[in-house]
Parts: C-alpha cells; sequence; structure tokens
C-alpha cells in the first residue's frame, strides 16, 4: 500500500494559519490518521481521542447522577475532530447540543464531512454549530449559551490544561469571578466538564471548589504506539451547586 500525506485544507486565521492533514502512519500498518495543526503545533490527532471522548462520558454520567436524566441540553467549547460532540449527541438524553468554536475553517470541515466522524455534527437536528469566541459568550452575563436558558452541561475543551492555553488571552478564563460567570448559565446540580493534556493540577481543583459544589478530576489512560507505553490526560468534573 502506498503511503498518504495529504493537506485537505490551509486557511490563515488571526489566531494563525490552521491546516488539516490527512496520512498514513508506516509504523501502525499504514493507519490513516487526520491530525490539525496551527502554525507549527500539532492540536490534535484522530489517533488519540479516549480523552475527548471521556470528557462527555464522565460529564454526562455526573449529570445523570445528579439527577437529570431525559432533554438535556449541552454546550460544547471547542470542535476539533468532532469526537467530545459526537459522544454527547449519541447519548439519548441529550436533546439539545451547541458546538462552539472560534475557527470557522473547522466548522467548514464538518460541513463538508471532510473529518472521519463525517457531516453528523452539521447534519442532525440535535446539533448547532456555532462560530464564535466560547471564552467571550462564557463570560459575558448578558449572553446565554442557549438562547438565554440555562444548560445542563458544559464540556470544555480548547487549551492544553488550565495553565497552557491555545491563546494567550485564554487565560483570564481560568480565574473564580470567569468560572462564576460560567456557572451561573448551568441548572442547580448541572455540570462543568473540562479536558487537559496534563496530570491533574491540585492548585486549579482548588479553584473549582470555590465555584462549584463537587470536583472529581479522573486520570484518563490510554496506549501510545509512538512510546510503547502509555499516556494520560486529565477531566475535571464539576457540580454546580
Amino acid at each position: 500500500m502506498a503511503l498518504i500525506f495529504e493537506e485537505l485544507d490551509y486557511q490563515t486565521t488571526a489566531l494563525g494559519d490552521i491546516s488539516l492533514r490527512r496520512r498514513s502512519e508506516p509504523r501502525l500498518d499504514n493507519q490513516i490518521i487526520y491530525e490539525v495543526k496551527l502554525g507549527e503545533e500539532f492540536l490534535m490527532s484522530s489517533l488519540f481521542v479516549e480523552a475527548e471522548e471521556q470528557l462527555s462520558k464522565l460529564g454526562l454520567a455526573q449529570l445523570k447522577e445528579n439527577g437529570h436524566q431525559n432533554e438535556l441540553s449541552v454546550v460544547v467549547g471547542g470542535l476539533g475532530l468532532g469526537y467530545t460532540a459526537v459522544t454527547a449527541l449519541n447519548d439519548p438524553g441529550v436533546s439539545q447540543l451547541r458546538t462552539i468554536d472560534v475557527m470557522r475553517p473547522v466548522i467548514s470541515w464538518h460541513q463538508q464531512g471532510m473529518l472521519p466522524v463525517g457531516d453528523v455534527l452539521a447534519s442532525n437536528p440535535r446539533s448547532e454549530l456555532i462560530h464564535a469566541d466560547f471564552f467571550q459568550v462564557a463570560i459575558d452575563s448578558q449572553a446565554g449559551f442557549l438562547n438565554g436558558s440555562p444548560i445542563h452541561a458544559l464540556l470544555l475543551d480548547i487549551d492544553h490544561s488550565p495553565s497552557h492555553w491555545l491563546n494567550e488571552h485564554n487565560h483570564s478564563f481560568y480565574t473564580q469571578a470567569s468560572l462564576q460567570a460560567t456557572a451561573n448559565k448551568i441548572v442547580k446540580h448541572g455540570v462543568f466538564a473540562l479536558w487537559s493534556n496534563d496530570w491533574p493540577d491540585h492548585d486549579f481543583v482548588a479553584l473549582l471548589d470555590k465555584v462549584f459544589m463537587d470536583t472529581q478530576a479522573h486520570v484518563v489512560r490510554f496506549d501510545n504506539p509512538y512510546s510503547g507505553g502509555e499516556s494520560i490526560n486529565t477531566v475535571y468534573v464539576s457540580t454546580v451547586r
């Protein structure tokens, strides 16, 4: 089988040049992998999606444990390859899913069905893709996530971690005031969940505990075929007071 390397899209944005690549990986029997780069930085890969899926599964499991079962409204901050949002959409209890992303090219990839998940997030009537700055919407006291009504769960996957940001301007979100403004848009005993590329940050857990009723830091482990070992991500799950 011939090796594959295709640059499916390349566009200039306010945050830098973003590209979508599709390639075969000879170290993995030529498995096809989709990758997104922002400038020279790799943002995501279809080879590593376990933690993105667990962000939805853990967040929604806590939501249901808290007593919210059906007709759930969910917002996903950060679209990417779509695995967090698709996992949420696959939950029959979710009736409304709104995914917010600041990168218009990323939304376009989903609308055109260019990614492994196809166009499900653009075509499913329960799903809506919104081009906006998630952080601006989150902290704006005059703007709601879903037509002004409180949502049941917020699943956030944008920055690399609470202390390693995709954009320097994002750092102001990780404060008590901004997190409280966000929590105010979620129903009582709803859920705020966040993905991180790093081990649990105890200082961040302490910050979350100032705003939310309860926080759990779940370590998600997955095989890394490049290292031959195991890698980890963290999913923080907090319950709204």
